[in-house]
């Protein structure tokens, strides 16, 4: 459900591998980036490249990593296609999350 690669400085991209990130995979994408949280990992790039459709699921399950990393670290998004784009800036969810145009962006950010 997830791709996942680990950089210096403890940062982990995790990528969904699913084109819609709605209730019918939110659940499974939640679940496996919260045991990469569990297992330490607490600076966490979501790259949403390849999602074309966020529903209010996929957004509470990005909500759902960003309480369960907590003050120990920090999410951001990145890859904003149009429609996702549009959809976390009429939940105003950009508010929520910090978004870089890419992964090499966001990573460099969290490594500092």
């Amino acid at each position: 459900m997830i791709r996942t690669d680990f950089h210096e400085g403890g940062v982990c991209v995790i990528t969904p591998e699913s084109a819609r990130l709605t209730a019918a995979v939110a659940g499974t994408f939640r679940d496996e980036a919260t045991r990469i949280i569990d297992g330490g990992h607490s600076r966490l790039v979501i790259d949403l490249s390849d999602v074309s459709f966020v529903d209010s699921s996929g957004l509470g399950a990005l909500v759902a990593l960003l309480k369960r990393v907590g003050n120990r670290g920090e999410v951001v998004v990145c890859g904003l296609g149009e429609a996702v784009a549009q959809m976390f800036h009429i939940t105003r969810m950009e508010r929520v999350f910090q978004s870089f145009p890419g992964p090499r962006e966001a990573v460099l950010h969290l490594a500092q």
